[in-house]
């Protein structure tokens, strides 16, 4: 069992995870009740976390 590979997945979900609540909030905000800071903040961080995600099970080596 390969961890990095885990970590990486685990990543990857939280990532989908957090871009799909930022198109939720975005959707969802009327024009008075849009708050720029929270979109910014969790579209940052699930596009993060995805990248980081799929750039460590790209790189991991299968040694199975």
């Amino acid at each position: 069992m390969n961890l990095k590979r885990i970590f990486g997945a685990i990543l990857t979900v939280l990532g989908i995870a957090g871009l799909i609540y930022t198109a939720q909030v975005f959707l969802t905000a009327t024009e008075n009740t849009r708050d720029i800071k929270t979109l910014l903040i969790y579209g940052i961080l699930g596009l993060l976390f995805f990248v980081s995600g799929i750039s460590l099970v790209k790189t991991t080596k299968d040694e199975s």
